[in-house]
This record gives C-alpha cells, structure tokens and sequence, in this order.
C-alpha cells in the first residue's frame, strides 16, 4: 500500500522526506489540496501531511479544510501512521479537539529546537540530538490534544512536536534543504512575507542560514522520518 501525502501548496512538497520515500522505493500518491479532491484515506498504509499558508482554524475563508480534518481524524482514529509539518501538525491538533490559534509572534529562520524529556523514549525522537537546528515559518501555534505527548520545544513556542499513537506533527521544516528553499525564494508571495516580516535581505539571509545548516538538518530529517517509515509506519 502507498502512503497518501497531502501537499497545500505545489511549491511545499516533502522535500528531504520524499526523497527517503523514492530511495526506499515506498510509493505514494501526492494530492495537491484543494486542487485535487481528497482520495479514501483507507486505501493508504499512512498520511504525511505538509505545510501551506493558511491557517487550520480559518474554515470560513477556506471551507475544504473541514473535510481535511474529517479525514485525519477518522483516519488516525483508524490507528492510521500519520506526519504532520507545520500546518499538517496543525491540522492533526485541530482534528484531535485541540485549539489551534495565532500565536504571540511569528518564529521566522534557523532556530534550536529542544527535546523533552519524553523524547527519550519515543521510537522516533529517541536518537536525537537536543538541541538541533531546524528552520522554523510560522505563526500560528496549537494546544496538546488530550493524551498526547510533547516531544519539543523552542525558545518562542512550547509546541514543537507531538506523538499520540501512531500519529506524529513536527511545527518546523527539516524536510527543507538549499534546494528546496531556494525555490521557495522564487515564489514572490514567499519573498514578499519573509521582507515584511524581517526586511528587504530576509530572503538571502534565510537561504544562506538553510545552505549552512543542511549539513546538521538534512541527516536528522532522513533519520527521524526513516524512523517513523521503520518503527511507526512499517513501511
């Protein structure tokens, strides 16, 4: 069975993950939201779900997200593997009967992200290092849905990651390396956000920090999403 990715922009596919997938010749089918209709969600061994620009609460401006979140629920409530980046971490919260809000300010580039003590015993975070670099564009935050287990944190926001079963959300972007934020650079949607935010050479400055730190980032993307394929998944 193939695992089932849920992509909200074309230019944010899985990056490093999808790359561990092809390698490992695990067959997926890449739905581009809401583009493309939701597929059955049982005819897949897993979900991983990406981020995108909009925000898991805002269900009037984008109506699909309600069926979104159906899905995931029924789907982890299936006992379904799932991971979740940034909005798709989002979106399991929501679907869990969590609050999902804007946060106090938004956590733009390269930043430490630290483990719980929880981590050292969970299958996928167990092996990593704390803390670790990662990139990190959000605003938004969540709550931890209830008998789920905080995996990390950063400096700016308490939740980083979770685990509850077999379902998993990371709030920042290991997946990206140089290449894939170089595209992002492309975007003028992407260049104009990042000059808002931190000023006209925010775009240079993020790509230089992602080519600096991939050589931490893309061997801990590859470990922990191989990790949950392996010890999660089963694929």
């Amino acid at each position: 069975m193939t695992l089932l990715v849920l992509q909200y922009a074309g230019c944010e596919p899985p990056g490093v993950y999808e790359d561990v997938m092809r390698e490992r010749g695990i067959g997926f089918e890449r739905v581009v939201v809401p583009e493309q209709p939701l597929p059955d969600w049982r005819a897949h061994a897993g979900i991983v779900a990406m981020g995108g620009a909009m925000g898991a609460y805002e269900d009037d401006a984008h109506p699909w997200l309600a069926a979104e979140k159906r899905l995931i629920a029924e789907a982890v409530g299936a006992g379904v593997p799932y991971w979740g980046v940034c909005l798709g971490a989002q979106l399991l919260a929501s679907a869990l009967g969590a609050e999902v809000r804007a946060g106090p300010a938004t956590e733009l580039g390269v930043r430490d992200v630290e483990l719980t003590a929880d981590a050292g015993d969970d299958p996928v975070f167990a092996a990593a290092p704390s803390p670790f670099r990662t990139l990190q564009w959000h605003g938004d935050t969540y709550e931890l849905p209830h008998g789920a287990v905080r995996l990390a944190r950063s400096e700016r926001y308490e939740q980083q990651a979770f685990a509850l079963g077999r379902a998993y959300g990371v709030q920042f972007h290991l997946e990206v390396d140089c290449a894939l934020a170089a595209e992002w650079m492309q975007v003028p949607e992407y260049v104009a956000e990042l000059e808002k935010l931190d000023g006209p050479e925010a775009p240079a400055r993020m790509l230089a920090d992602v080519r600096a730190a991939e050589a931490q980032t893309v061997p801990l993307a590859r470990e922990l999403f191989g990790r949950w394929l392996t010890e999660v998944a089963g694929v």
